[in-house]
């Protein structure tokens, strides 16, 4: 499962901004171009947790809008997919929990971009919830 977002990099006086067309929560820099990648990773990350903290949809990658792409670890990708694949069908926590037969904080933490889970914990969710094969937001392999 391979999620990655398009980022565009622009050198500013001493530093480098990395920001993400899609996301424009995710605005971070570096001093070189790998610092400022590397920095992007992570505010990917928290950006995508926002969104999944107030419920929004999880905006889907656009192509060839960016310098470089920053692909999520393969675990958040997945717990992004979960997260889409459980609002699709209007479950919250409560439910998702019901529906895998797990307490409400293990689905909470199934959902959560910086709780540390297993790939596998998380695609077996998926898989519960018919979706193992997203590949991307809002789509399938």
């Amino acid at each position: 499962m391979r999620l990655a977002y398009p980022v565009r990099l622009e050198r500013q006086a001493d530093t480098v901004v990395a920001m993400f067309p899609d996301i424009p929560e995710a605005l971070t820099e570096g001093a070189t171009e790998d610092e400022a990648l590397a920095e992007a990773k992570d505010c990917l990350i928290a950006a995508l947790g926002g969104y999944v903290q107030d419920g929004r949809a999880i905006p889907v990658p656009s192509q060839g809008v960016g310098t470089a792409n920053v692909a999520l670890p393969e675990v958040v990708a997945a717990k992004v997919a979960l997260y889409e694949a459980a609002r699709a069908e209007r479950l919250d926590a409560s439910a998702l929990a019901l529906r895998l037969g797990v307490s409400r904080r293990a689905a909470r933490r199934l959902l959560d971009v910086d709780r540390p889970s297993r790939l596998h914990e998380v695609e077996t969710a998926l898989g519960s919830l018919g979706n193992l094969q997203l590949d991307a937001v809002g789509g399938r392999a």
